[in-house]
């Protein structure tokens, strides 16, 4: 059972004279599945890359699994946490099955791990992204959802504790949307932290357990999906006026843009 937790106090990161990021504290637990939704240049992806160590914060700290991320070498943060950014891209022509075996680099010095587990990992993996018919393409020649879902395969092989995916929709069908939603919450439901930056906001509320609202890069609101997912709320915070709803068949709100 997995129980690494993200624990994050006073985030702040600037660039010259912009805060992109000010004075945030964030954790998230085992178990649960954070959304992290705002208008664009709220500093969601900013926020993600901080928690995951690809940036190191201007002032304030991040524990991973305990762990100062400022502190921790790269392979010790690569079996702790995975992450799936936003418009990754893989030029080199790698296939499929190479990309997705990347997940398994961390594990190859555990005394564990072994050529099946990773053969294992890969193919279950591609099986729950529906990715299994591509393993010979190149990577670059699929479509920008086709390789959004060798990613994720990727972050599944990598099996870490804490999963941070960065628009995870994007550019998705909406079998595919609701298919890699399901897996999020999966990972959630196994004892994984899972951080989640999302634009689409009735996916956030179908899926998440918690929501995080962010604003011109700080943390307007956070709490269950009914608790945050308010009109009024919503309206400022976008700059369009937003109504909310019952969903008709699933026990969350539903969020429709309203006329002007």
């Amino acid at each position: 059972m997995f129980e690494a937790s993200v624990v994050a106090r006073s985030l702040t990161y600037r660039v010259r004279d912009a805060t992109l990021v000010s004075n945030i504290d964030f954790n998230a637990s085992p178990g649960e599945l954070i959304a992290v939704i705002g208008p664009n240049g709220a500093g969601k992806s900013t926020l993600l890359r901080l928690l995951s160590g690809h940036l190191q914060p201007t002032e304030g700290h991040v524990l991973l699994d305990g762990v100062d991320t400022a502190l921790a070498l790269p392979g010790q943060l690569a079996l702790v946490r995975s992450m799936l950014a936003q418009g990754e891209r893989v030029d080199l022509p790698y296939t499929v099955a190479q990309v997705v075996e990347m997940g398994r680099f961390p594990h190859r010095r555990e005394e564990s791990n072994s050529a099946r587990r990773d053969a294992v990992a890969i193919s279950e993996a591609m099986r729950r992204t529906d990715t299994s018919r591509f393993a010979d393409r190149i990577y670059f020649t699929l479509s920008g959802g086709e390789q959004t879902r060798v990613s994720l395969a990727r972050v599944l092989a990598q099996d870490t504790p804490i999963v941070f995916l960065d628009e995870p929709t994007t550019a998705l069908d909406v079998a595919h949307q609701e298919r890699i939603m399901r897996e999020a919450v999966d990972l959630s439901r196994r004892d994984r932290a899972v951080v989640v930056v999302l634009h689409d906001l009735n996916t956030a509320a179908v899926h998440a357990d918690t929501i995080v609202l962010m604003s011109l890069g700080t943390v307007v609101a956070r709490g269950k999906p009914r608790d945050v997912l308010q009109e009024e709320m919503l309206s400022a915070t976008y700059g369009q006026a937003m109504v909310v709803v019952d969903h008709p068949f699933r026990d969350c709100p539903l969020i429709l843009a309203a006329d002007s």
